[in-house]
Formats: structure tokens, sequence, C-alpha cells
């Protein structure tokens, strides 16, 4: 009887470290559980921290992308722009143009074209800060010759929006009018000339002044000859209908110059008005702000030959 109770104890002491193990691994097996929820939650917390680093990062370079588009989006509105208005500084010489040219001293309103002849000069800087002043564009028939001694004059005349028109290129009389094949040689050299004051090779004026006026004198036959000779290279000429006087002497005066401006205007709505840009006529820039006023006076409307050759 006594044994079997001893035996029974014995069972007792087993089952109770049985129990304890159990309890000890069950503890394990907690921290254990709770140690990997501490790495996963440290990990999730890693990974949201990354995340976050990561859309900041993304929206960094979304930002960076966006500037850059935005800057060749720019960039290209700019070129275009630079684009548009060169092209707008390239005459176009088309058939409406030329039907302007033919019509160019009729008009149903009043307009005036200021224009200067021979230049450029010492006298330019003075008629392009008046012109500037003033808020009006003018067409300036310019010499070759004259255009290579001052390219940069050309450049500002360009540059602030005013017609560079074509004169030749030596003003000499028997050089230009040999023939009238020399006409055309002599209207290249200037435009040869005039690009690359201006650094535009594109650029054409299509528009030719003849020195001393296309009608008579001693070479009538040989620009009556070369005007046709002009046109089938697609270069029209103009001449004028008012003049201020100041190539017709050079005791020259203010008063002088505006009694024939109002002479040689009078009755007329459509003006080309020559006049020229010399040293020796350096009182035509001294005229020139009287000029403007007589002719605002008198309700003309100042025009380029941007307006004409389209």
């Amino acid at each position: 009887m006594v044994q079997e109770n001893k035996q029974l104890d014995i069972y007792k002491v087993d089952t109770s470290k049985k129990l304890n193990k159990i309890k000890v691994l069950i503890v394990i097996l907690s921290l254990v559980a709770v140690l990997l929820m501490i790495l996963i939650i440290l990990h999730i917390i890693n990974i949201y921290k990354n995340y976050r680093v990561f859309k900041q990062y993304e929206a960094q370079a979304i930002q960076i992308v966006q500037e850059q588009e935005e800057k060749a989006r720019k960039e290209e509105e700019e070129k275009e722009e630079k684009e548009r208005i060169r092209q707008e500084r390239l005459p176009k010489l088309t058939d409406v143009g030329k039907e302007n040219i033919k019509n160019i001293y009729h008009s149903d309103t009043k307009r005036a074209f200021l224009t200067f002849d021979d230049g450029p000069s010492s006298v330019t800087p003075t008629i392009l800060d008046i012109l500037k002043n003033e808020n009006i564009k003018a067409t300036f028939f310019v010499l070759g010759s004259r255009v290579e001694a001052m390219p940069s004059m050309v450049k500002r005349m360009y540059d602030e929006g005013h017609f560079i028109a074509n004169h030749g290129y030596s003003h000499v009389y028997e050089n230009i009018y040999a023939s009238p094949e020399s006409v055309l040689d002599e209207y290249t050299k200037c435009n040869n000339a005039v690009r690359n004051a201006i650094g535009e090779q594109d650029y054409e004026s299509h528009l030719f002044r003849f020195p001393g006026g296309l009608a008579g004198g001693k070479y009538a036959d040989t620009k009556l000859a070369a005007k046709e000779l002009l046109n089938q290279n697609n270069v029209v000429n103009v001449d004028w209908n008012a003049l201020n006087g100041d190539g017709e002497t050079n005791n020259l005066s203010i008063e002088f110059e505006l009694e024939r401006l109002k002479n040689t205007t009078e009755g007329k709505n459509s003006v080309v008005i020559l006049m020229h840009d010399a040293p020796v006529k350096q009182v035509t820039s001294e005229a020139l702000p009287q000029i403007i006023s007589y002719l605002r006076e008198q309700g003309y409307e100042f025009k380029s030959f941007y307006d004409v050759i389209k």
C-alpha cells in the first residue's frame, strides 16, 4: 500500500516538471512572439519612413521634370516668338505688295511715308533718336558703301523696326547706269552689305530707289530697261511725290524745308517724302521734329514700307 503512494508521488513530480517546462516554453514563445511583433512593427515603421522618403524624392523628381518641361516650353515659345518677329522683319513681296506699290500715291486716308536716302551717316543717330521719341517707323534707302562703313548704325535701324530699302552701292551714276545689269549688280551688292550688317542672310528688301529718280535724265533708257530687269528679279522701285527740298540746295534752313514740304504735300492723301541722311543735310535732322508736327497737324498717319511690301 505504501509502495503505491510512492509511485503516485513520483508521477505527480513528473507532471509538475512538464507543466513548468510548458510554461517556460509558453513564456519563451510569448517573448519570441513579442520580439517578432516588435521587429515587424519596426520593419513597418522603417518601410513607412522609406516610403515617405521615396515619396519626397518622387515629388522632387516630378517637380524637376515639370520645371524642365516648363523651361523647355518657355524656351520653345521664346524661340517661336523670335522666329515670328524675325519673319515679320523679312519683307515678302507678294502680288498684293506689288499692287500696293503701283497705287502708292493713292489712298482714301491720309498717310505719310518718311524716306531717307544716302545713309547711314553721322546724322543717322539724331534721326533715329527723333523717330524713336516720336514713335514713328521710317524707310531708309541706304547705300551699300555707306552700310559697309557704318554697319552698326544699319543694325540699329533694323532693330528699331525701320524698313531698310536699297539705293544701290556706289551712287556714282556712270557706274550704276553703265547698263541695266549694272543696276541689278548695285542692288545685289547693297543688299549683301545690309545682310552682313544686320546679321540676317535671308533679308531681301525687294525695294529699290533709282539714284536721281526713275524718270528722265541722261540715263532714262537704261533706267527703264533696268526697272524691267529688277521686276524680273522680284524687285520693285519707288520714287517720291513730296519732298523737303534738301536735295535741291546745300543752302538749307528749317524754314526752307518746312515750306517745301507744305507746298509738295498740299492736296495729297498719300505722300512719299524724299529726305536725305547725310552730313551736308544736317538741317534735315534739325527740321524733322517740325516736319513731323506739321504732318500730324494735317491728319497724316505715318507708315513705313513694311505696311506696303507684304
